[in-house]
């Protein structure tokens, strides 16, 4: 199968720039598959430690390679998901939204988070409903994007637009191998430069009126195929010219150039082992 790609050439006239992007990320430190919380992780599929690490390194070198800046938080014994650092927060414009975790076992990495943001002079709105940050909220410049159905509930979109006063779209996901709104969609330009809103996503992880939500603000949007969604191919972060994305997701890739892209795979199959990649280990600390 290929990407379904009938959306996938460059618009006339529109230029692809890249835009200088502020992350934070979480080192590996304690990562591993301690418990099973999605559909990916099995705790006899045993983390390659040493692996996980060496790949981690390249993702954040990558950014930096990019011109972009990169802060760290310190992991936290015992929270080997901490190094999914997208689902601490929804970060926008010196104001956060913090993260309240489904499932126990995440529960203490919402409190490091928000910690880290309100040291770093953040205000962080500390959330009464359950949310997992930039899991389920992705920021365009006109709006967020929502996703609900496994992980983050309806009233968080809710709680959400108050905090940050963002109109907020909500999408409800129905697939449980895409639990999260970041592996479902990406993001490829937020529309905050010179080129609209641009993004891509699986059809199959939506339910029937969101798609239908999607293809009404987004008609141009590049259709992901399965095939590419299965290995986290969405799960991307784009500056608006250059976009990380999984290695494994080639088809993905090869649309994304004919868009005017650049695509910069990188492998991180250790960490698909928990159900994230790229996105998943990056927060954007959006301006």
């Amino acid at each position: 199968m290929t990407v379904v790609d009938t959306h996938a050439r460059l618009p006339t006239g529109i230029a692809r720039t890249p835009r200088d992007r502020h992350y934070l990320m979480c080192p590996p430190a304690h990562f591993e598959v301690a418990y099973a919380i999605n559909p990916w992780m099995d705790v006899a599929n045993l983390v390659d430690v040493d692996r996980a690490r060496q790949q981690w390194e390249v993702l954040r070198d990558t950014y930096l390679r990019l011109g972009h800046r990169v802060d760290l938080i310190d992991p936290l014994p015992g929270q080997p998901d901490m190094v999914f650092a997208a689902n601490g927060a929804l970060v926008i414009g010196g104001r956060a939204y913090g993260a309240m975790f489904r499932f126990p076992e995440r529960a203490a990495e919402g409190g490091a988070y928000a910690a880290w943001l309100s040291a770093q002079g953040y205000r962080v709105h500390e959330p009464r409903r359950t949310n997992e940050g930039e899991g389920d909220f992705l920021a365009l410049g006109s709006m967020i994007l929502a996703g609900t159905g496994f992980r983050t509930s309806l009233e968080a979109h809710i709680e959400l637009a108050e905090a940050l006063d963002r109109p907020v779209v909500s999408l409800e996901l129905v697939d449980p191998r895409f639990y999260h709104l970041d592996v479902a969609i990406a993001v490829l330009d937020d529309g905050n430069g010179t080129a609209p809103a641009d993004i891509a996503y699986f059809p199959g992880a939506f339910s029937r009126h969101s798609r239908r939500t999607l293809r009404d603000l987004f008609p141009d949007a590049l259709l992901c195929d399965e095939e590419d969604a299965r290995v986290l191919g969405l799960n991307a972060v784009s500056d608006g010219h250059h976009v990380v994305l999984p290695a494994a997701a080639t088809s993905l890739a090869a649309s994304l150039r004919r868009r005017g892209y650049t695509p910069v795979p990188v492998v991180l199959d250790e960490f698909l082992k928990a159900g994230g990649s790229v996105k998943c280990c990056t927060m954007e600390m959006h301006r």
